[in-house]
């Protein structure tokens, strides 16, 4: 059964949990240590770029893989994107086959044997920074700015996969903002001092089809991602007046129940319902029709330094 992120994980400092938990930590220590010491691949028939993270969730992976995959695509790459296949994760991979040029298996090393036998020559992985066994080419982690690394502690004391220190061995961060007062000098300030010579960009999520909504309605919203916070925010910022909210844990498999009931309480409260792209796509198709959702838009600072960043690094492991 999923859980909700646990609150304590986002608080800046520790409490009586995260010392409580701490103990647990050395399962992830572990197997951080056996990560370091596999030996790991490159693939000369393809070149990789991973779109990953080391805090649990709600980094923006996903909008970020999509975002890199149209640049590329627009610089005549022959692009696909590439997911390890989860069955709890379908939601993610509809968006990716429904957005782009899409291959799912079971293992990234199929997935890279398929892409090359396409003749690909570049692909994003969404996911798998911490894969065992492939070195890719460019790694990117993805952090969201306002909470950033929480209370920096491992899983479960925490919400890291990893210990902060880990961005010595990656190439560039993305940082999402979806408040301006997210401390975001500092945040970078903190990254360069782990790794001077990391590239750092920043991203801010658009409503693509903001237009069809009345923002004069009141709306009931509900998601099951890895931030709901952070799609809240996204409303409140362009003046939507959400005035009731439901939260479902990350990746949850909605039931015909939920949505019935999601469904009483906006007639009953003469609201309008909203969530997100992500989680249309996981509501049965009977239920749909009274259910809007907002289609995103990430904008990266910087694009054609991006690019660059990008050319030059595939360009050097040629």
């Amino acid at each position: 059964m999923k859980i909700n992120k646990p609150k304590f994980w986002d608080k800046k400092k520790a409490n009586f949990l995260t010392y409580i938990l701490s103990p647990l930590t050395f399962l992830i220590k572990i197997n951080n240590i056996i990560l370091k010491l596999i030996p790991k691949k490159k693939f000369d028939q393809i070149k990789t770029i991973c779109i990953g993270n080391i805090y649990l969730g709600g980094t923006g992976k996903t909008p970020t893989s999509l975002k890199l995959y149209q640049l590329l695509k627009a610089e005549n790459y022959n692009i696909v994107i590439g997911k390890k296949y989860y069955s709890s994760q379908k939601d993610e991979m509809i968006l990716l086959k429904n957005k782009s040029n899409f291959i799912s298996s079971k293992n990234r090393e199929e997935i890279i044997r398929l892409a090359t036998e396409k003749n690909h020559e570049l692909i994003i992985f969404d996911d798998g920074l911490q894969d065992r066994k492939i070195d890719y080419d460019i790694k990117f982690v993805c952090f969201d700015s306002k909470i950033w690394i929480g209370n920096g502690y491992l899983i479960p004391a925490g919400p890291l996969r990893e210990n902060i220190n880990s961005l010595k061995k990656y190439d560039g961060v993305f940082l999402k903002i979806t408040n301006e007062n997210s401390n975001l000098i500092n945040t970078i300030s903190e990254i360069k001092k782990i790794n001077s010579k990391i590239e750092i960009f920043s991203s801010r999520v658009e409503i693509k089809n903001i237009s069809k909504f009345n923002l004069s309605n009141e709306y009931l919203i509900f998601s099951g991602i890895g931030n709901s916070k952070s799609f809240k925010e996204i409303l409140i910022n362009n003046k939507f007046n959400v005035v009731e909210e439901k939260i479902f844990s990350d990746h949850y498999k909605y039931k015909d129940q939920d949505i019935q009931r999601i469904l009483k309480i906006s007639k009953k409260k003469n609201l309008k319902t909203l969530t997100t792209e992500k989680d249309y796509v996981k509501i049965p198709g009977n239920l749909r029709d009274e259910i809007d959702f907002i289609e995103i838009d990430l904008k990266i600072d910087e694009e054609e330094k991006l690019i660059k960043f990008i050319n030059s690094k595939i360009n050097e492991t040629n």
